[in-house]
């Protein structure tokens, strides 16, 4: 009886989960705990690996220069968590309430950058800004400049490529929040003789809570670790956190205090993710 409950019930589900935890352990946990125990290693003169356990590593995260690259990821993150939702909530609002066939269209027109490297597009944008690039030539042409402006290899160029490159990330979740919203409320709203404005901060905002919280954690994350964005398009003028992590396995070669970042970074993350599911719960609890 045992064996025959195990063929019907337990056999078939390890069947089908168990690529899945294997794929799980061999491509994420495998190396997370790698890379944990990367961090408490050391190097030697040769800036080889020496796995002997230190702290070193971790103490050195609290120098003055990493603490201000820290302040200034968070500040540029921030900026570019806010900048996207201040342009992304019309824009997903309008696209949801669109209902024609030029909603597609819309959506389209959110997903095709998918469909092209990050690195290539951010490439435009360097030479765009340039100063031989399109956007001082026609400054010029139309006498608006006298001489070309340096537009690069400042913290605001390196917002712009964060929030261009990470804007869909608002849009889409943004966009399925709006979507989800009940038109019935909306004429209550009206019929009770509430402004638009009134109805917006009210209702529609709260009702939309989540898709802004889970878009600020889809933008926020990613724009401390985009270090070829601030590499290409800051030139080393606003460095995150990514910039520290890529330049001590590559440059530094110190593989270790990479790991350490690495963690650091990783840690961050999961703090973000799991307020994401507390206020998500919340938000579920009260109806949104």
């Amino acid at each position: 009886m045992t064996k025959q409950k195990f063929k019907s019930n337990t056999l078939p589900s390890l069947v089908m989960i168990g690529p899945v935890v294997l794929w799980l352990a061999f491509f994420i946990v495998i190396p997370l705990l790698y890379v944990a125990v990367m961090s408490f290693c050391g190097i030697d003169e040769q800036y080889n690996i020496v796995f002997r356990f230190t702290a070193d590593n971790y103490k050195r995260l609290f120098n003055a220069n990493y603490v201000q690259i820290y302040a200034q990821s968070l500040t540029i993150a921030a900026l570019t968590t806010i900048i996207c939702i201040v342009l992304a909530y019309p824009f997903s609002f309008f696209i949801a309430r669109t209902l024609s066939k030029k909603k597609a269209i819309l959506y389209m027109l959110v997903i095709i950058p998918f469909w092209t490297n990050s690195l290539i597009r951010i490439y435009g944008w360097r030479t765009f800004l340039g100063t031989n690039g399109w956007l001082n030539n026609r400054l010029l042409d139309f006498g608006l400049i006298s001489s070309p402006i340096d537009f690069l290899f400042k913290p605001s160029a390196t917002v712009l490529g964060m929030v261009y490159s990470l804007f869909p990330y608002m849009v889409l979740p943004l966009y399925t929040a709006i979507e989800k919203l009940d038109k019935s409320l909306l004429e209550a709203s009206a019929d009770l003789g509430a402004k638009g404005v009134s109805t917006f901060f009210r209702i529609i905002l709260p009702l939309t809570a989540s898709g802004i919280f889970s878009g600020s954690i889809m933008v926020f994350i990613p724009s401390l670790g985009y270090f070829f964005v601030s590499d290409i398009l800051g030139g080393g003028n606003s460095d995150i956190i990514g910039n520290l992590i890529e330049r001590q396995f590559q440059s530094g070669n110190n593989w270790p205090l990479g790991a350490a970042l690495s963690m650091v970074l990783i840690i961050i993350t999961l703090l973000l993710v799991k307020l994401y599911q507390k206020c998500g719960g919340d938000m579920e609890s009260l109806g949104v």
